[in-house]
């Protein structure tokens, strides 16, 4: 499954992915892990311009999957903390926006 190739979906009255299909995701993004309900990654950068680029970036690509995750902000790192709200828990949304996040990073 390439999830760059996806869109999210409206997710009234959805239901959580079950954990089975959480850990194949999994699979598809190196150094996301769950905690409680929430898909989380710490993104280091080399300084504060960095770190709000890509934290902007983010912004944007949340603005246009409608699907939108709490970020903590600090000089050097941004953690980002997907969720489905309206599920309780995980959908298919995190995991598809959790790739996006991943994207806008330099490859090397």
């Amino acid at each position: 499954m390439n999830l760059l190739e996806l869109h999210c979906e409206a997710q009234h009255g959805a239901h959580p992915l079950s954990q089975q299909t959480v850990s194949e995701l999994l699979g598809h993004l190196p150094q996301w892990h769950v905690e409680g309900i929430e898909l989380v990654k710490t993104f280091m950068f080399g300084d504060y311009y960095k770190t709000m680029a890509f934290v902007n970036a983010l912004a944007w690509v949340a603005h246009a999957e409608d699907h939108h995750p709490d970020m903590s902000v600090h000089y050097n790192r941004a953690v980002v903390r997907f969720s489905t709200h309206d599920a309780g828990g995980l959908t298919l949304n995190d995991f598809i926006c959790a790739a996006k996040a991943e994207a806008l990073l330099p490859r090397a």
